[in-house]
């Protein structure tokens, strides 16, 4: 995968992490689990609108949102004991807010297997990031459609 197949974002926490010796790959990993943003007041009290990802092992849920102008906004809540699933959607979450459907859309699937966690994590959880990633695209897809 190369840099230009991915938006600016999501380029540079690959690059933090590839900068990183294996073991503290995880405690990056942790940090961004510390820094999964909470979700808006507006989406406390309505589960309803948010989708279970069930490849990942811990209870992820995920809510698309795209803006006015065309923003994509990436919603998730995991739990606190959870921070490999945390760190994952945080990464995500961050990597892609803001950014227009088609730029994300564009964001090459195998994105997780890239920022060099294979070794530290097992490979389930990285199919769960895998997951959450697909599951982005089609609620965007379906949002885009509707």
């Amino acid at each position: 995968m190369s840099d230009t197949e991915i938006p600016a974002r999501l380029a540079e926490i690959r690059e933090d992490f590839l900068a990183l010796e294996q073991r503290d790959r995880l405690q990056l990993l942790l940090e961004f689990s510390n820094e999964l943003p909470e979700l808006p007041e507006r989406y406390k009290d309505h589960p309803d609108l948010f989708e279970r990802v069930i490849e990942c092992q811990t209870p992820v849920y995920i809510f698309v949102e795209i803006d006015a102008d065309n923003g994509v906004h990436l919603y998730a809540t995991a739990p606190r004991e959870s921070p490999t699933t945390r760190g994952f959607a945080s990464i995500l979450a961050q990597g892609l807010d803001g950014l227009a459907v088609d730029e994300v859309l564009a964001v090459a699937d195998d994105y997780p297997q890239s920022i060099g966690l294979t070794e530290a994590v097992s490979p389930l959880r990285i199919r769960g990031m895998s997951a959450l990633l697909a599951r982005t695209k089609r609620q965007l897809r379906e949002r885009r459609g509707a």
